[in-house]
């Protein structure tokens, strides 16, 4: 099978790319300057080209809180420009197994958690990072109305929660709440600082998934996508507090400081949890406990970031 993947440079690309199963298949993955997926005539001609049997689309502008409050017209603009292009193109070439990643950013803010895939578009969204959201809201919605109208083309999103692990951003500007304060915490033990400020109160809870995880689910669901819902939650099931991050992380680290918290900062949503009851019933859950996964991308950040 040849699969085109975009966003092969992203930390999802990149594990799906570097899994055992990957040897599988024949994978092609241009990368932004190969392809510009905001231009539609450059997707549409790359496709007819390499006629891909089945396309994931991981590519996305993405960052963290910081970056989305401060360029919400980038993350909206980019993210709807090239999932329209993508889908679009991948419809008018025949490419009938298509598999769109999403986000549950695109949940309703105040919605009630576990957040069940019938929620989407249900509610007001969490204002900082709204643009994103709309666009994977889009896509989403994009690959619902192909498939609805022509069910030869199997079009299907996957809403993961929030990932870290290798091949992550570690700047704290650009990146997730995981990485960012494997950053922070590291800094903090280089600098001898006794102290380390945490946004709010840090009783907000959220989901993180080890992004191998991720790729073995995507190998799974191209095995049984026929099977697959049209949209469906991929995470844990359960969350943690932002303190239980900082607390885990600093174990693994071996950092001995104290944490005080910012009353001042934006903290987002409360919680954001997924309801896992299709993924259950779909057949597969994850393998990587979060100290696990703590450890493996602590152990990449030392090796190739720091």
């Amino acid at each position: 099978m040849k699969i085109f993947l975009t966003g092969g440079n992203g930390m999802v690309g990149k594990n799906i790319l570097n899994y055992s199963e990957a040897k599988n298949f024949t994978f092609i993955h241009p990368s932004s300057k190969e392809l510009n997926l905001q231009d539609y005539n450059a997707v549409d001609e790359f496709i007819k080209i390499n006629k891909p049997d089945f396309i994931i689309h991981a590519a996305g502008l993405v960052g963290g809180i910081h970056a989305n409050i401060a360029n919400p017209v980038n993350f909206l603009m980019v993210n709807l420009d090239i999932g329209r292009n993508i889908i679009l193109a991948a419809k008018n070439n025949n490419v009938k197994h298509f598999m769109n990643l999403a986000s549950s950013c695109m949940y309703p803010r105040n919605a009630k958690n576990p957040l069940a895939e019938e929620l989407i578009l249900q509610g007001e969204l969490e204002p900082t990072n709204e643009g994103y959201a709309i666009a994977k809201i889009v896509s989403t919605r994009l690959c619902e109305y192909i498939s609805k109208e022509d069910s030869s083309f199997i079009y299907k999103t996957i809403i993961p929660c929030n990932l870290y692990g290798k091949y992550d951003k570690f700047s704290p500007e650009h990146s997730h709440m995981v990485p960012a304060v494997i950053n922070k915490i590291q800094d903090a033990i280089i600098n001898n600082k006794s102290e380390i400020d945490i946004w709010g109160d840090g009783l907000s809870r959220r989901e993180f998934m080890y992004a191998e995880d991720l790729a073995n689910f995507v190998f799974y669901a191209i095995a049984n996508f026929e099977k697959m819902p049209q949209n469906l939650n991929v995470g844990l099931g359960y969350d943690y507090t932002i303190n239980e991050y900082y607390s885990v992380i600093a174990k693994v680290l071996g950092y001995k400081g104290k944490f005080v918290h910012d009353l001042t900062k934006p903290v987002g949503m409360r919680q954001k949890l997924i309801d896992d009851t299709k993924l259950k019933q779909f057949g597969w859950k994850h393998s990587t406990s979060l100290e696990e996964g703590i450890e493996k991308t602590v152990d990449y950040f030392k090796k190739y970031v720091l």
